[in-house]
């Protein structure tokens, strides 16, 4: 298993204080915690008048995993984020973030429950009158944190994104890959240990998506966090489910391939079509699938 057992990217600290505060995972396997998902649909159901989005969907996502959510346009792949965040309400079945049901909270109760979540949109969705500094700063600055506290978390995440340089830009000043890391970084203030991704790469220069695609590996191999990687590009799902991060000697975050020393196990895919989920699994069983929907999907026809 590739378990997290980094805490931190940084270079600047340095391996030995990296490992000295990764949480414990390999002790704490059976903690009832970890066994809990964080995200988890029991036989959802949703449609708007005849038309049917979610077709009793049902799937997990465990502490530490990414999912990475597979389908075409109107598959109903984005529909299962915006349930997750309580913006749409299933029509049957359950919901839970964290062992809690969500299914009926009301907009107040699902407040705390944002609280565990970093937001990833496709566009960025930063406020385009706000610096980089302050659309990073926005949701801390809107709790009343104190100013001295919000800096070290902004240039945290900034330099987590690998763009503390681009502090006091505003954002027609970046580009549009440089805009996805800047809301990356505003979705992991707080240090959320949800992270919903969706489509994050669209419209993106392969290189550019790459660096997107690191990032969430990142956050999954090092920090120990749960998301949602929602995309229809086969290129991420192959970053995603063959890499790994780890902090080699001198501090500095590597990728490397899956392969014979280790095999990705916090990875898994699912990909929907009009509202079911037709796959689950690894990527190596989604290579061997010889259902015809899925093998136009893998080939892009």
């Amino acid at each position: 298993m590739l378990s997290s057992n980094e805490n931190d990217t940084y270079a600047e600290r340095g391996i030995d204080e990296v490992e000295a505060s990764a949480p414990e995972f390999d002790d704490a396997v059976d903690a009832p915690d970890r066994m809990r998902p964080a995200i988890e649909f029991r036989d959802v159901h949703l449609a708007f008048d005849d038309k049917v989005i979610l077709d009793g969907v049902s799937f997990s996502v465990k502490k530490g995993q990414t999912k990475i959510v597979l389908g075409r346009s109107g598959s109903g792949k984005s529909t299962i984020i915006r349930m997750i965040l309580g913006l749409l309400k299933p029509d049957a079945g359950q919901i839970f973030i964290d062992g809690e049901e969500i299914t009926h909270h009301s907009e107040p109760d699902m407040m705390s429950v944002r609280q565990k979540i970093g937001m990833v949109f496709q566009e960025g969705a930063l406020f385009d009158s706000l610096s980089v500094y302050d659309n990073v700063a926005y949701r801390l600055l809107e709790q009343g944190v104190p100013e001295d506290e919000i800096d070290v978390e902004v240039r945290r995440m900034l330099r987590f994104v690998d763009l503390e340089d681009a502090i006091e830009k505003m954002p027609n000043e970046l580009s549009g890959g440089m805009r996805r890391r800047v809301g990356i970084a505003r979705a992991l203030v707080g240090d959320p240990q949800i992270v919903l991704f969706d489509e994050p790469t669209a419209g993106l220069d392969p290189p550019t998506a790459r660096t997107i695609c690191e990032l969430a590996i990142k956050l999954r191999d090092l920090q120990d966090v749960s998301s949602i990687f929602v995309t229809h590009e086969m290129n991420n799902l192959r970053y995603l489910s063959s890499e790994y991060a780890t902090v080699n000697d001198e501090g500095q975050v590597v990728y490397e391939k899956e392969g014979e020393k280790l095999c990705l196990i916090n990875t898994e895919i699912m990909m929907i079509r009009d509202g079911q989920i037709i796959f689950s699994g690894k990527d190596e069983e989604l290579q061997r699938n010889d259902d015809p929907y899925i093998r136009r999907f893998i080939h892009g026809t």
